[in-house]
């Protein structure tokens, strides 16, 4: 009988002689060291950067959380110190008034169709010629014109269109300073553009009434003449007697029409709440003026 006998273990390895494990531990620490010195900068700069955050802050005042109060008064504020702009009509009034004439009239037919010896004009030139209404001075015996600085003159009726109820009036004496209207574009108005009406009703001088354009190409037949005037803006800013010749403005007080009629189914010459004015372009042109 034969008996297998265990092999005998594998011998240990025998350990690294003592400077080969000195050398070891030496490039270990070689590394860490080099490790270290390399993130070392970083490490200071991340900690320098949080004192200084950490600084700032603390020197920062602190904010107060908005309540409601705050920002209704707020509110409240900035709506008190908003000025609204000057209202269309202040403006259009400023561009005119150095241009506007008061017109009185002695003498004439006291059957005529007239504002009762007063009117509005208008200055258009350089030479102080003025655009009105001719019923205003037709067959006057004496036209008296009163500028916007004060300047008083006789005038005389240069030009005249009948069928536009247009005259040209030329004063013998003229301002100092004189300031010529600026003049419009008619084609430019609609139904509800906005307009201005100034003049002199019953004589008060300067007056100035808003409105819109309440219709275009509207017809008239004067009653004492017959004649039939065609082509006029109907406008609801209030005109009465006096303010016949006048002008009637648009928003940026441009002259657009001169203002000829009001319509009143009773005997009373009154505003009643339909004026009429001739357009611009067709009065100046009528009355022999340059096509503006």
């Amino acid at each position: 009988m034969t008996y297998l006998l265990d092999e005998p273990p594998a011998p240990a390895p025998e350990p690294p002689p003592p400077d080969a494990q000195a050398a070891d531990a030496d490039a270990r620490g070689h590394r860490l060291r080099r490790t270290v010195r390399r993130g070392a900068p970083i490490v200071v700069g991340a900690a320098l950067m949080l004192v200084a955050i950490l600084a700032w802050s603390s020197l920062q005042p602190r904010t107060t959380p908005l309540t409601r109060t705050d920002v209704r008064d707020a509110i409240t504020s900035a709506l008190e110190s908003q000025t609204p702009p000057p209202a269309n009509g202040e403006g259009a009034y400023a561009a005119v008034r150095p241009s506007l004439v008061l017109i009185e009239t002695e003498g004439g037919d006291p059957d005529a169709r007239t504002d009762d010896g007063q009117g509005t004009g208008v200055v258009v030139t350089d030479a102080a010629e003025i655009l009105t209404a001719l019923h205003v001075v037709a067959n006057a015996g004496t036209i008296t014109v009163r500028f916007a600085d004060g300047t008083q003159a006789e005038a005389t009726i240069s030009s005249a269109d009948e069928d536009n109820d247009i005259a040209v009036l030329e004063p013998d004496n003229v301002p100092g300073v004189i300031v010529p209207a600026v003049l419009g574009n008619p084609a430019a108005l609609r139904i509800g553009s906005e307009t201005f009406a100034v003049g002199n009703p019953f004589g008060l001088y300067g007056s100035i009434s808003t409105g819109v354009v309440s219709g275009l190409e509207r017809s008239f037949r004067d009653p004492e003449t017959e004649i039939v005037h065609t082509g006029l803006i109907q406008i609801d800013a209030a005109v009465n007697p006096g303010n016949s010749g006048g002008p009637l403005l648009d928003r940026d007080g441009r002259v657009v029409g001169i203002v000829t009629a009001l319509i009143n189914p009773t005997e009373q010459h009154v505003f009643i709440g339909i004026g009429l004015a001739v357009p611009i372009d067709v009065a100046g042109g009528g009355a022999g003026l340059p096509n503006y």
